[in-house]
């Protein structure tokens, strides 16, 4: 069995090819960071918009490096959302029209719980129950996992995600785009004992977080 895998949640278009014993026979993903970087973060309507030019594309590299033809995909599975509408549905009909066509099943995947599953793909044996914590794009969430397939949320931010701060406090500092990366290599040469920052978590006993104040400290 051969599962081909579609996911335009936001600004990158990517495709891979997932076999029956949960092998990677292939992995494509086209950035468009050259195309936000002088907006200092992700535009949603050129995103869907370069997802339209490059999704056949990137498809068919991904069937190339797999060595595999789409008549020879089991299923088609492709990211529902969360995430930026418009991009959303160039991935969802895209992978609409290779089911129908095909006459193969369609399966609809949650961004976030994708993230969580995908660590099972590095190291199957990861022991349950698990805490697991999502960072991602826009995204910044702590799920308490039972077992496989199941989630529960207990902690999420209630403002800026983590990676939104720091690309927001990158453009107040006039870095390029995206600004996490630049912020990281920064600041492993700089002081952490110079400035005292506060901790992004809420006081109320909840286990929210809260990035917001970061961006003017």
């Amino acid at each position: 069995m051969n599962v081909l895998g579609i996911e335009t949640s936001c600004d990158e278009t990517s495709a891979s090819v997932l076999n029956s014993d949960f092998e990677i026979l292939s992995n494509v993903i086209l950035s468009q960071d050259e195309i936000h970087a002088p907006y200092g973060g992700v535009v949603p309507e050129l995103a869907s918009r370069q997802h339209l030019t490059s999704i056949g594309y990137v498809v068919q590299e991904c069937l190339d490096r797999a060595r595999i033809k789409l008549e020879k995909i089991s299923a088609f599975a492709v990211t529902q959302g969360p995430g930026l509408i418009g991009s959303l549905l160039v991935g969802l009909s895209f992978a609409k029209g290779l089911a129908f066509y095909f006459k193969k099943p369609l399966i609809g995947i949650d961004h976030l719980e994708a993230h969580i599953e995908s660590a099972f793909l590095e190291n199957r044996k990861i022991p349950l129950p698990a805490l697991a914590l999502v960072v991602s794009g826009g995204h910044t969430s702590t799920f308490f996992m039972k077992k496989k397939l199941d989630y529960k949320l207990i902690g999420r931010t209630r403002d800026d995600a983590a990676g939104e701060a720091l690309d927001k406090i990158a453009k107040f500092l006039d870095l390029s785009y995206p600004g996490g990366p630049i912020i990281d290599k920064l600041a492993e040469k700089g002081n952490p004992r110079k400035f005292m920052f506060a901790l992004p978590h809420m006081t109320d006993g909840s286990l929210d977080f809260s990035f917001s104040g970061l961006k003017t400290a």
